[in-house]
């Protein structure tokens, strides 16, 4: 099972600043994601909250079954060690997906706190980000989809 884990605000993705983060829903970036996921055979499960202590509880809840994590921890990303450590603490790997370029807007976005207990980030390629990890996460722990069996070795 791969996790689609969401922070503060991107309930808000197709409203919020549309000019940085673009038209598209969090219901679109989900079901892009399980798109990705389900030709590799795995689950997808999502999960949004606008609090900190409710994202941990969920990683924490679901750490035995994933064999994966794309997040997106919005604000958190720069003030959150509670998520740094949770993160630390599940062996599935995440990769941290940014829809904007986080090092090229305000000071306070540049550093990610999270990003230190992940094994990757994609910043600044809007939605596709986030399809973009779940590939990168399907292709290192997912079966290999149908048709694609004898080109990898």
């Amino acid at each position: 099972m791969i996790l689609v884990v969401n922070g503060p605000n991107l309930n808000m993705l197709g409203e919020r600043e549309p000019e940085i983060y673009g038209r598209s829903t969090l219901a679109d970036v989900v079901e892009l994601v399980r798109s990705a996921c389900s030709a590799w055979g795995l689950e997808v499960k999502a999960f949004q909250s606008n609090h900190e202590g409710a994202l941990v509880d969920f990683l924490q809840e679901h750490r035995h079954g994933a064999k994966g994590i794309v997040i997106n921890p919005g604000a958190l990303s720069h003030t959150s060690v509670a998520l740094h450590d949770c993160l630390k603490s599940i062996a599935a790997p995440a990769v941290e997906v940014h829809i904007s370029n986080i090092h090229v807007r305000e000071p306070f976005r540049k550093e990610s706190i999270t990003a230190a207990a992940c094994r990757g980030q994609i910043v600044g390629l809007g939605i596709r980000g986030y399809l973009l990890a779940a590939e990168w996460l399907c292709a290192e722990v997912g079966k290999v989809p149908e048709g694609e069996r004898k080109k990898v070795r």
